[in-house]
């Protein structure tokens, strides 16, 4: 099922029917992401006879070979010079394109944090902490993301600003909950729906270490000229999701979607999947075994102010989904990262299966202790329990599928 769902986001296998109209002049294509190279070499691969050229950043370790378009890597989710670098040379090749050339821009998620440039006054090392406070703050995606926008030159349509003559058209993996465009990669090309507001009430959720230049930039609404440009979804959580279940079924096996934009904090969601596989398993409700349930979104993990340990939102997911379920014999669950790393780890995600506490215990693990201290990552590498894919080179977010037998 989880190859399923990222097989049916693979730029390769989707992204040339998204593709318009073949332009008179050339094909100047820009964009960040974690799938950026990937994209860029689906799109060589369909318009081998179009004139291309352009820049994409992606992520370290997420670069693939192409022919005509330059790929770079920059660092994420902690943005560094590199994507600062690249940033720059991306709204200079946009402003350069003509009225009779195509600008394609390829974004997926990771885009914010590779393609940093800072709104005055605010600088690189300013971003670069910004950036680390909200990986901590526990606030949602969409909440990030309007942050980001505020504080960036780029995103909340800066690319789209810097293209003038020529036309623009955005192809996009969405990796948010409700695929709003402007919160994929803080949205370079979609206007900032949030650019008149006053966003004080998230500087202050960042607390007291925010630099003082972002928390004036947040509580300082301003105006910008509407961007339009044509916005096209190759991959949607959604059709990921839709993807697996196709698998289930497939085994004769009951599948209930529970949606792709599940957010909130990841333990507290690991209880709450609990109680509805617990009720498949007892009482046949919501549906009768066997049967999985299925969910995607981004879930978060506040961290508190002691050093935390190792671990991502999905293998934080299933260590309290594990204890809730005290090693209910019919219940087995994965959860990983779609792009294959999950929060800074080498993994996408770990599998449960009802023997999860008592091989814990024979390890003398204690769960509930590395639960608390946020180090799920070291339960399921000392328990052999990770799932390991490497980068897949696209990202629809989290998967997640709990098998009731």
């Amino acid at each position: 099922m989880l190859d399923a769902a990222i097989k049916a986001a693979d730029p390769r296998e989707v992204l040339a029917e998204y593709l318009p109209e073949k332009p008179k002049g050339r094909c100047i294509v820009v964009g960040a992401g974690k799938s950026a190279a990937s994209m860029a070499r689906a799109v060589e691969r369909a318009w081998p006879d179009v004139d291309l050229s352009g820049l994409v950043v992606t992520r370290y370790g997420h670069t693939v070979t192409t022919e005509h378009i330059e790929v770079r890597e920059a660092a994420h989710p902690v943005p560094d010079a590199a994507g600062a670098a690249a940033a720059h040379e991306i709204m200079k090749i946009a402003a350069k394109a003509g009225p009779n050339d195509l600008v394609l821009a390829l974004i997926s998620g990771g885009g914010s944090a590779l393609l940093p440039m800072p709104e005055p006054p605010l600088t690189l090392d300013d971003l670069i902490e910004v950036n680390r406070l909200l990986l901590a703050s526990g606030l949602s995606i969409n909440a990030m993301n309007c942050v980001r926008r505020r504080l960036s030159r780029i995103n909340g349509g800066g690319l789209a600003r810097a293209v003038k003559d020529a036309r623009l058209v955005t192809l996009a993996i969405s990796d948010v909950p409700g695929d709003h465009p402007a919160a994929i990669a803080s949205g370079p090309t979609v206007g900032d729906p949030t650019a008149e507001n006053d966003l004080s009430h998230l500087a202050e959720r960042l607390g007291p270490g925010l630099p003082e230049c972002a928390r004036k930039l947040l509580a300082t609404p301003f105006s910008l000229p509407q961007t339009q440009s044509d916005f096209r979804f190759i991959a949607t959580p959604q059709a990921s999701l839709q993807a697996a279940a196709r698998i289930a079924e497939a085994y004769g096996v009951t599948t209930v979607l529970l949606g792709d934009a599940l957010e909130g904090e990841a333990r507290e969601l690991g209880t709450m999947m609990s109680g509805i596989a617990a009720s498949v398993a007892k009482n046949g409700t919501p549906a009768a075994a066997p049967a999985v349930l299925i969910s995607g979104g981004e879930t978060t993990v506040t961290i508190g102010g002691d050093t935390p340990g190792r671990g991502g939102r999905n293998t934080e997911f299933l260590l309290s989904l594990a204890i809730a379920l005290e090693g209910n014999p019919r219940i087995t669950a994965l959860a990983a990262d779609t792009d294959g790393i999950d929060g800074t780890e080498p993994a996408a995600g770990a599998i449960i299966g009802p023997d999860f506490l008592r091989r814990a215990a024979q390890r003398k693990i204690c769960p509930r202790d590395h639960l608390s201290a946020h180090d799920s990552f070291t339960v399921f590498e000392r328990l052999d329990a990770l799932v390991v894919t490497g980068p897949t080179l696209t990202n629809v977010n989290d998967f997640r599928a709990i098998l009731v037998a």
